[in-house]
């Protein structure tokens, strides 16, 4: 009876037993290593290990671990996922290639030019300028300073 009663009191709850398998979901999916050491720190957690124990195997603070914790008690598995996802890019993939193939076909080029080839024809400004320099290398152009095509002189 008293074995009972011990082995009752140290079994997880029904919603324990959900938490932790919602966690191995998430762990068996391949998320991002950040995703993943917040849940396995969340998952130790739950599962009784201590923060003193928690800490040399994941490389973690104290905070992280209670943070991480508060936050999947909070909002669930979707509280542990990174919040940032990347921009998307201003140019489709088909438009990208365009731009480059008109980069190449020119004999001179100019960062202005660009700026307003891409204004005009997809409406698309960069905040950046290192978004157009990116478009100049795709082509393979430098892009310091304005460029002439240099023509090989052929010999007779």
């Amino acid at each position: 009876m008293i074995c009972e009663k011990i082995a009752e009191k140290n079994s997880p709850s029904p919603a324990t037993k959900r938490m932790v398998e919602s966690l191995e979901e998430l762990i068996d999916s391949n998320p991002d290593p950040r995703e993943l050491k917040r849940a396995l720190a969340v998952q130790m957690s739950t599962q009784g290990y201590t923060h003193r124990q928690i800490i040399p195997i994941l490389q973690v603070s104290s905070g992280f671990i209670s943070k991480w914790k508060q936050q999947y008690d909070s909002e669930g598995l979707e509280g542990l996922k990174l919040g940032y996802k990347g921009s998307q890019s201003e140019l489709s993939e088909q438009q990208r290639q365009e731009v480059i193939q008109w980069l190449r076909e020119k004999n001179y080029w100019n960062l202005g030019e660009l700026e307003f080839h891409l204004a005009a024809n997809y409406s698309v400004s960069y905040r950046s300028k290192q978004s157009y320099y990116d478009l100049f290398k795709a082509a393979g152009i430098s892009w310091k300073k304005s460029q002439k095509k240099i023509q090989k002189k052929t010999q007779n």
